[in-house]
């Protein structure tokens, strides 16, 4: 038996659970791993309360697609990965097909990736979601480039921060947006160019006074909702407004056109776009694990919290205090 949080109704944290499960037998394609460490998401929080994209399909329902931890049994036809070896689990598949929130946990084999060496579980279980919805977005699909100015919201949460860290890495003037002074010194500490505080000033004032009324050629928005009218103020004629989350929780406008308004891209973006493509996975993978190699990419974690505090951990991700990746772990 394994110890398993599942939920049985949607709701807030006090909804978590708990639960001795058996954990089951890996089938083709799946591993069954020993659990050390878990990434918490707020798609995850999201999803408990029956506000993600994807609804919850069945309860009770399971919970998680991001840890580390050792295989400990193989399914048929998986090949690559073996027992005793040390992986990292992707979050590249759906809240209603595996859950990692758990002692043991089955997953897909097309999930995982080995952890580098020097690399521990706790760093391998906060590493990967903010790093490769970072890199994704600027890389892959908007192909920021050096020289390029980007705006990143909700800077101080894990993929902000990790946006900070893959924009220098490829060149880039990353500018962070945080809500109010608090953090500041942090982020600037962090790699960011430049702070605005979203409660002090005007963020398209500042961001066009930073580029000389240029404009930034990228924005990537954690907020959505209303404020992107304001935010399409800061894109510089051509460049790209990217949504990447929706931490309003609130219907999300298209900005008013405008003849006088230069032309503005604008689209949304989730890491599933690369977790869900091999060519573009595989150079995610590479892009990452040679930045935590040469120290230019880490995971920048919050702070721990046991299995046993689950319900304690989702408050502390919704309060909106942490900085960096929230991790927990199973160890008793």
């Amino acid at each position: 038996m394994a110890r398993t949080v599942r939920f049985h109704e949607l709701g807030g944290p006090e909804v978590l659970r708990l639960e001795d499960l058996e954990p089951g037998e890996p089938g083709p394609g799946e591993v069954r791993i020993r659990v050390e460490a878990i990434g918490l998401n707020r798609a995850e929080a999201l999803f408990r309360s029956g506000r993600y994209i994807q609804p919850v399909k069945r309860l009770p329902s399971g919970l998680g697609n991001e840890a580390a931890g050792v295989i400990e049994a193989v399914g048929p036809d998986v090949t690559g990965f073996g027992e005793g070896q040390a992986v990292s689990v992707l979050p590249s598949f759906s809240h209603n097909d595996y859950g990692v929130y758990a002692e043991r946990a089955v997953v897909p084999a097309s999930a995982l990736v080995p952890r580098p060496d020097g690399v521990d579980a706790v760093a391998g279980a906060a590493v990967w979601m903010p790093h490769l919805t970072a890199y994704g977005a600027m890389a892959e699909v908007g192909g920021v480039r050096a020289g390029d100015t980007v705006v990143l919201t909700a800077a101080s949460s894990s993929v902000g921060v990790a946006a900070i860290h893959t924009a220098g890495r490829l060149g880039a003037t990353p500018v962070a947006v945080t809500r109010t002074s608090a953090k500041k010194r942090r982020l600037l500490d962090e790699g960011a160019a430049e702070v605005i505080v979203a409660e002090e000033e005007d963020v398209a004032g500042r961001v066009l006074e930073l580029t000389g009324g240029r404009g930034a050629e990228y924005v990537f928005d954690a907020v959505a909702g209303p404020g992107v009218t304001e935010l399409a103020r800061a894109v510089a004629p051509g460049g790209t407004l990217f949504l990447w989350g929706a931490q309003s929780g609130q219907p999300t406008p298209y900005p008013g056109f405008d003849l006088g308004m230069p032309a503005l891209n604008m689209r949304t973006y989730t890491m599933l776009e690369i977790t869900r493509d091999p060519a573009r996975l595989r150079r995610a993978v590479a892009f990452i694990t040679s930045g935590l190699r040469a120290g230019t990419l880490r995971p920048v974690v919050d702070r721990l919290f046991p299995l046993e505090e689950i319900v304690e951990a989702h408050r502390h991700m919704e309060s909106g205090a942490q900085f960096g990746k929230i991790v927990v772990t199973t160890a008793r």
